[in-house]
């Protein structure tokens, strides 16, 4: 090997070492406050923590940029209309992942794409996802939906690192519980989780460094599923639901689909719908719908032998009617004994 070899060997080892201190000279500068921040959402429950940031990054001193990711088709989604009114530039999904590499670290809120871990590892800092359950219970899409509908009295803010090829699989950095009540409907829950989510997010925000350090693995017990949700999660099965499961249904559903069912091959929606406070009644028919005139509801039984009410019902091609009109037009035609909702 010659000597102009030799030179050039090292002559490319010290530029290695150069380079190398310098890398970990900006990694350690970046582990400080003002964070350059990329988030990513789509939603009401997004624009929530959007909000957070946004004000921190217009009037404090935590946050250096702020930009935003989201996907859209024809519509604009919740975030990109704030992030427009609030002047933050806004890439559309998918993003080349090497931009990326320019902030500190990602923040992902009710995003609905799985990021790849090209893009996960392009931020020094990682990537945070704020979820709306206390994780491992409810993994995917509709947590707060599939926890009102199981009936539990609690759920939660879990803030974890997002992980490459699975949803909701990352170590926790921090979870707090939120209790349900038995009267709350989805909007309501989930616009106050939204708001316990974006004061957690910020609280991590500002304690980065000690979060990201201290962030533990998901307990293996107790992992549930909470898939996306489609229209045929809102068919009553009157056989296998309780008076108390139809109506926890109904609560998680608001907003989203009506509970449906079919009354003699004619598809109904149920709308405003409560439970009859009334002793079971034998033989119990699951389905069997009556009428009553005292309260001008529907009355359908329900599989433990317990009643909901309907105020008002949907059938195709008609606007909605009241209960009394759904008796005189559909139900009073019927035998009573066959007036079963299947």
């Amino acid at each position: 090997m010659g000597m102009y070899t030799i030179s050039r060997i090292s002559k490319f080892i010290k530029s290695t070492i150069y380079l190398s201190r310098n890398y970990t000279n900006n990694y350690e500068r970046k582990v400080k406050p003002p964070w350059n921040v990329m988030f990513y959402g789509t939603d009401e429950f997004s624009v929530e923590s959007l909000k957070a940031l946004c004000k921190e990054y217009r009037h404090g001193s935590l946050l250096s940029n702020l930009e935003v990711v989201t996907s859209w088709k024809a519509k604009k989604n919740a975030v990109q209309i704030y992030a427009e009114q609030q002047k933050l530039f806004v890439h559309k999904y998918p993003i080349d992942g090497s931009i990326c590499c320019k902030f500190d670290i990602g923040v992902v809120v009710s995003f609905g794409h799985l990021i790849p871990n090209s893009t996960i590892t392009n931020f020094p800092l990682g990537m945070l996802n704020v979820h709306a359950s206390l994780l491992p219970r409810w993994r995917g899409a509709a947590p707060i939906i599939y926890a009102i509908a199981n009936g539990d009295q609690e759920t939660g803010i879990t803030i974890m690192k997002v992980k490459p090829h699975k949803y909701d699989i990352g170590e926790i950095v921090c979870q707090v519980s939120v209790k349900i009540f038995p009267y709350d409907r989805l909007p309501d829950l989930l616009l106050r989780l939204a708001h316990v989510g974006a004061v957690q997010l910020l609280a991590t925000v500002k304690e980065l460094p000690d979060c990201l350090k201290f962030a533990k693995p998901q307990p293996e017990e107790g992992v549930s599923y909470a898939p996306k949700i489609d229209p045929s999660k809102a068919v009553v099965l009157w056989d296998h639901l309780s008076a108390r499961c139809v109506i926890n249904l109904d609560r998680a559903l608001t907003g989203v689909y009506p509970l449906t069912t079919t009354f003699h091959s004619t598809p109904v929606k149920l709308y405003n719908i409560s439970q009859k406070q009334a002793s079971v009644i034998n033989p119990v028919i699951p389905g069997l719908v009556k009428y009553c005139r005292h309260s001008k509801t529907l009355e359908i039984q329900c599989s433990d032998g317990n009643w909901i009410t309907v105020k008002n019902v949907g059938v195709p091609g008609r606007k909605v009617m009241s209960a009394a009109d759904f008796n005189n037009g559909f139900l009073s035609k019927i035998t009573e004994n066959l007036r079963i909702c299947r």
